[in-house]
Parts: C-alpha cells; sequence; structure tokens
C-alpha cells in the first residue's frame, strides 16, 4: 500500500447505527477513504462491482442475502478487493465458511475501536486479519479434524515450503508475489497445490496449522 494512497473502502451491513459508527472511524483514519456504503448485500455487491474498491467490510447476517453468499460471488468474479467480514458472530462454523470462501480477514463488531482500526489498517497492508479470540477457535476447529501431514510429510516443494512461511505471516497473494518476485497466478497455483497436500481448504487454516507446528517443534 502506498501510504500517499488512502485504500478505498466500501462497507456493507444493515444496521445503520453500527454503519455510522464504522464510517466515522475509517473517515477519521488517514489510511482509508470511503467510497461507498451500502444497508443490504445485494446493494453491496452492485456498488462494489462499480466503484472497485480497494476494501470491503461485509456483515455475515444481513435479512436480503448472508454475507458468504456475497462473498463468494464477488471472489468467484474476481474482484481485487480485500474482503473482511465484519460480524457479531463468534461461532467457529461461521469462522469457517468465511475463510473458505476466500475472506481475507474475519473481525468482531465488539472489538475496541481502536483495535478495529488497527487490524484494518494491517489488512490494508496484505496481512490476513481475525481477531484473536477466533484464532483459538480455528485452531480447535483443526483438532477435531483429522490433522494434515505435517509439512515434510506432504512432500510440499521449496517454493510450497516458503510460501506457506510467508502465509503464516499472514501475507495475501499479492504481497507473496512482490516479495517473492513471482507472479501473483504463480502464487495462487501453489497455494492451491500446498492445501491439497496438507487436506485444508483455505489459507487461513493453513497459516494458523503451520504456525503451530513450528511452535511445536520448537518446545
Amino acid at each position: 500500500m502506498n501510504p500517499l494512497e488512502p485504500q478505498t473502502l466500501l462497507i456493507v451491513d444493515d444496521h445503520p447505527l453500527f454503519r455510522k459508527g464504522v464510517i466515522q472511524l475509517i473517515q477519521a483514519t488517514p489510511e482509508f477513504r470511503l467510497v461507498g456504503e451500502a444497508p443490504s448485500g445485494k446493494e453491496g455487491m452492485a456498488l462494489a462491482r462499480s466503484l472497485l474498491p480497494d476494501m470491503i467490510l461485509l456483515d455475515l447476517n444481513m435479512k436480503d442475502m448472508n454475507g458468504i453468499e456475497v462473498l463468494k460471488t464477488l471472489k468467484d468474479e474476481g474482484l481485487d478487493a480485500r474482503i473482511i467480514m465484519l460480524t457479531v458472530s463468534d461461532h467457529a462454523d461461521d469462522l469457517m465458511a468465511a475463510l473458505q470462501a476466500g475472506a481475507d480477514g474475519y473481525l468482531l463488531k465488539d472489538m475496541e475501536p481502536e483495535d478495529l482500526m488497527q487490524q484494518l489498517v494491517e489488512a490494508a497492508h496484505g496481512k490476513i486479519t481475525i481477531s484473536e479470540r477466533l484464532t483459538q477457535l480455528l485452531v480447535a476447529s483443526l483438532r477435531e479434524k483429522s490433522r494434515p501431514p505435517s509439512p515434510a510429510e506432504a512432500g510440499l516443494t521449496e517454493q510450497e515450503n516458503r510460501i506457506l512461511e510467508h502465509l503464516i505471516d499472514g501475507k495475501s497473494n499479492k504481497l507473496i508475489a512482490r516479495d517473492m518476485d513471482i507472479a501473483e497466478g504463480t502464487v495462487k497455483v501453489h497455494v492451491k497445490h500446498l492445501l491439497k497436500k496438507l487436506n485444508l481448504r483455505s489459507r487461513v487454516e493453513a497459516a494458523v496449522w503451520a504456525d503451530r507446528c513450528r511452535r511445536q517443534n520448537k518446545t
């Protein structure tokens, strides 16, 4: 992110008071420039297509259309925006569904305002952001599943291992591509392959699991 160019941001949420509060925070943060707001999923998708924002804050449970549906549709269309779920739901199923649909972050509405904005600034710099207590939910969910093999047992290539290390740092495909001096499309292919080898469905699952493996190896 160029610090001289604020990230354009769209908020999609059907609660007007909450939306107004977040907008006030955004307008007080120089890293962002609000370009639109939508009170429903359908209106949000229409604005996303016309405005092409850098980032979208997306509510999970909306009356007209579930946030996961909006997320999947926009990701399938190839919209080049970081989509952060901003919700009251701290259920593991909702978290996993969002991550597997391609969410670039999952934050809770009860966060302290300064913490929320800090997470959004990090997301703008290419980091994947998840509320701290939800990371523990993700770890627990991975434990309940059939445990994937270790990176060594999975037979990851040298390039895949390097990309996995970047995923642990929460970096986006675009940021990984820049750091490794390779095409973003190449990163996407490697991520797809390593997820298949690790028997996982999302990059965030891979990051959390690999980080846990690394910590265990150090103990």
